[in-house]
């Protein structure tokens, strides 16, 4: 899985990127059927997290979270992220 994190009118803190990065770890168990992962964080009065996941089947999902708070906005992307992958892999598994 090749993951790309980029801030969007911002400069990422490096306590900002390790918390990405530590988050993202929540979806490892589904590596092996991620392509890549593109997070991008765009920051005006509100931070906005978009991410775009491209599964090995060809499958794409957008995602995306938002709230004043980082961490906050953060955890609203990923659970919607994760909710998104299981869904996918129960899809695949179920057609095997």
């Amino acid at each position: 899985m090749t993951k790309s994190i980029s801030a969007v009118g911002f400069e990422l803190e490096q306590k900002q990127s390790e918390m990405i990065e530590k988050k993202i770890e929540r979806v490892k168990y589904a590596e092996d059927l991620i392509v890549d992962l593109i997070v991008k964080v765009k920051h005006d009065k509100a931070y906005v997290f978009d991410a775009n996941v491209n599964f090995k089947w060809g499958t794409q999902a957008h995602v995306s979270g938002e709230d004043f708070d980082f961490g906050a906005a953060l955890n609203k992307m990923m659970d919607v992220l994760d909710t998104k992958i299981k869904k996918e892999k129960d899809k695949v598994q179920e057609k095997k």
